[in-house]
C-alpha cells in the first residue's frame, strides 16, 4: 500500500508474543496488585466522574499534585498512558535518537515509527557503560539512558551520567534518563536535572507502584523541553479514570514500599541460588528482574514453560546470547522458577 510513509514498510512489530503460564515472570511486572483498600476507593472516585465530558487537557490537577510532591516546576511535568508514549513523543520531536545496545526495545521502535535518525553504542564487557564512545556519538539529538538497565539489570556509575549530562550542554541536545526502576535500585537522578535543562527524567507508575494495567507514566524536564513533548502528544491524552486512580495512589503510597522490599529481598535469594546451579549463570540486578545466562535459551525457556513458568527470551539481542530475563514474583512463584530452572541440569 501507498498510502502510508515508506519508512514504516515493513516495520518490524514490537518484540513480545503473549504466553500463558501459571507462574508469569516475562513482564517485569509488580508481584502485587493494588491493595483492594486503594481499589474501592478509585472506583468510587471514578463514578462521581462525569463521564461524557473531557478530562482536563494537560492534566493539570496531577502535574500540581506531582509538583507538590517531587518540589518540581509544574511546567516542567508531562503525564501520559505509560512512559512508552513519552519515549515516542521526544523520537518524534528529536533530530536524532541515540541508544545503548542492547537496550529496552521500544527506543530503536519509536524512533524508526517516527522517522528519526538513529545510532546505537554497543554496551562493554560485562554490561559497562561505553562512556568514552557515547560522549564521541552524542552530537545532539536526545540519548535515552535507561539507569538501572534494561534488559541487564545493571545501575550505571553517577560519574558517567554528570559526563553525559555536561556533554548534553555542549551539544545542546538531551539526555533523558529512563528510571523505571530506581524504586528497586534506591537511586534518585533529579538533581541532574534540577541544574541542567538538558537532563530529563522518565518515571513510570507501572513497576513499583503496581500499576502496569492502568498505563502511565510522567517526564520530569526544563519547562521548554516539557512544552515540546505536550504539544507533541495529543490534547486531552491522559483519561480522566487514569488521573483518578493517580490521584489515589500519591495520595497512600505507603504501600509501594512494601512491594518494592518484596522484591528485593526474592531478587537477592535468587540470585544468591541461581550461582549454586550447575550451567546457568545470573548477572547482578538492581531492579525487579534478574538477566540469566544459558547454554541454550530456548531450550530452556522451553523446559520452563513446560513446568508451567513463563520468562523472557532475550538471547536475539547482541550481547545477550543465551540469556533469559525473569521477573522477581512472590516467594512461592520463585520457588516454583527454582525448581524448574535446577531441573534443567538434571533433565
Amino acid at each position: 500500500m501507498r498510502a502510508f510513509k515508506a519508512h514504516l514498510r515493513g516495520l518490524a512489530p514490537y518484540p513480545y508474543k503473549k504466553e500463558e503460564a501459571p507462574v508469569k515472570l516475562d513482564q517485569n511486572e509488580s508481584p502485587l496488585d493494588l491493595p483492594g483498600g486503594l481499589k474501592e476507593e478509585a472506583l468510587r472516585r471514578m463514578a462521581r466522574l462525569p463521564w461524557n465530558r473531557y478530562p482536563e487537557i494537560h492534566a493539570e490537577g496531577l502535574r500540581r499534585r506531582l509538583s507538590a510532591l517531587l518540589d518540581w516546576p509544574e511546567e516542567g511535568i508531562v503525564l501520559a498512558p505509560g512512559s512508552n508514549l513519552l519515549i515516542l513523543a521526544l523520537s518524534l520531536a528529536a533530530e536524532e535518537v541515540l541508544d545503548l545496545v542492547p537496550s529496552f526495545p521500544h527506543y530503536a521502535h519509536a524512533a524508526k515509527v517516527a522517522g528519526t535518525p538513529y545510532r546505537a553504542v554497543p554496551l562493554l564487557e560485562g554490561f559497562a557503560l561505553p562512556l568514552e564512545a557515547l560522549l564521541s556519538a552524542f552530537t545532539g539529538g536526545v540519548l535515552f539512558l535507561p539507569n538501572p538497565h534494561a534488559p541487564t539489570g545493571a545501575l550505571f556509575p553517577e560519574e558517567a551520567l554528570w559526563g553525559l549530562a555536561e556533554r548534553a550542554k555542549e551539544v545542546e541536545g538531551l539526555l533523558v534518563v529512563d528510571e523505571a526502576y530506581r524504586e528497586f535500585a534506591g537511586t534518585d537522578f533529579s538533581f541532574l536535572a534540577r541544574q541542567n535543562p538538558h537532563v530529563a527524567l522518565l518515571r513510570t507508575f507501572s513497576k513499583a507502584f503496581a500499576l502496569g494495567g492502568i498505563r502511565a507514566g510522567y517526564l520530569l524536564a526544563s519547562p521548554e523541553v516539557a512544552g515540546v513533548v505536550r504539544e507533541v502528544l495529543p490534547p486531552f491524552v491522559l483519561p480522566a479514570h487514569t488521573a483518578a486512580i493517580l490521584e489515589v495512589v500519591l495520595e497512600n503510597p505507603g504501600y509501594v514500599e512494601k512491594g518494592v522490599a518484596l522484591v528485593r529481598a526474592e531478587r537477592e535469594r535468587v540470585y544468591g541460588e541461581l550461582l549454586r546451579h550447575p550451567t546457568w549463570r545470573p548477572y547482578p540486578s538492581r531492579t525487579n528482574f534478574l538477566l540469566v545466562k544459558t547454554p541454550d535459551a530456548e531450550e530452556a525457556f522451553r523446559h520452563l514453560l513446560a513446568r508451567g513458568v513463563l520468562v523472557r527470551r532475550q538471547d536475539r539481542y547482541p550481547g545477550l546470547e543465551g540469556c533469559l530475563r525473569v521477573t522477581i514474583g512472590r516467594k512461592e512463584e520463585m520457588d516454583a522458577f527454582l525448581r524448574a530452572a535446577f531441573g534443567v541440569a538434571y533433565a
